[in-house]
């Protein structure tokens, strides 16, 4: 496919592909068009109406057909591919093994911690934090479906009876059904006699004032939306409008709340000596074939 010339862009269109490689370089990447552009409403760059959104969406495909923008910056998250996976013999299976291994950080741990987030499409921005937290992380796609929380509760009940507390961390958006999912989370996991605690990390009122991220109108469709409206106004707000960072640090910081740092950092130094292991197997492979 042959490149578009930057002569068929308006200044106005090159600037806004100028600022979208701004903040996509802010977080390195991987944002789905959505969060983009949440960014460029919060910051004052476009109003907060379905053309935008649309009108930014072509503005973007054609700055990727065009090379202007990176192709890896803007992610689906809805279409991924899969397949086997191979390796050219035993040495490198060998250093993945290495360079992959690891225990579970938390396992003598007092607390139980999974983060849950409402939506699919943000599962990339808290996955780097909970990879490094060790905690399982879940995208329940809008209300989590019966078979889900069923397991759920299984692993929790699992962790009630090993002695440890169990706490989830929601978020979602702060609108009728958003709130409500967290507290459907909460009745149903204790339907599934789990004991879980859960918290509502994300979207709260306070967060909103503190971080101003642009409102939507509450749909008056909701069968929640009179409830809503009387204790918030008509404005409700969308959790993809907070930056990336701020999410990531609001997980970081409720996990350490529950978390025996002492005891991590020592399955850890346990980690890294079997890490080092197998690396000196990998290396020296050929040897212990002969």
């Amino acid at each position: 496919m042959s490149n578009r010339g930057t002569t068929n862009f308006q200044k106005r269109t090159l600037a806004i592909i100028d600022k979208a490689n701004g903040i996509i370089a802010e977080y390195g990447g991987g944002l789905t068009l959505r969060q983009l552009y949440y960014q460029f409403v919060a910051r004052g760059l476009l109003p907060n109406v379905k053309k935008s959104y649309d009108d930014l969406g072509r503005v973007i495909g054609n700055a990727r057909l065009a090379n202007l923008i990176s192709w890896n910056a803007i992610i689906d998250r809805g279409r991924t591919t899969n397949h086997n996976n191979h390796f050219e013999g035993p040495e490198e299976i060998l250093t993945t093994a290495a360079e992959t291994y690891q225990l579970d950080s938390r396992a003598d741990q007092d607390v139980y911690v999974e983060v849950w987030i409402e939506k699919e499409a943000l599962i990339g921005v808290i996955e780097p934090i909970c990879r490094v937290l060790d905690v399982l992380y879940l995208a329940c796609r809008g209300y989590y479906g019966l078979s889900a929380m069923w397991a759920a509760a299984g692993r929790f009940r699992k962790a009630e009876e090993a002695g440890k507390k169990t706490i989830v961390l929601h978020l979602g958006d702060h609108d009728p059904s958003g709130l409500d999912m967290t507290e459907d989370i909460r009745n149903r996991l204790s339907g599934f006699s789990a004991q879980t605690e859960v918290e509502r990390l994300a979207l709260n009122i306070g967060q909103v004032e503190l971080y101003n991220p642009p409102p939507n109108f509450a749909k008056e469709t909701d069968t929640r939306a009179k409830d809503y409206v009387a204790e918030y106004g008509k404005e409700a707000w969308e959790l993809d409008a907070l930056e990336p960072k701020v999410i990531a640090s609001l997980i970081e910081d409720a996990v350490g709340k529950y978390t025996d740092q002492d005891k991590r950092q020592a399955r850890l130094d346990e980690q890294e000596t079997h890490k080092q292991r197998l690396g000196y197997i990998a290396k020296h492979w050929t040897e212990f074939e002969e």
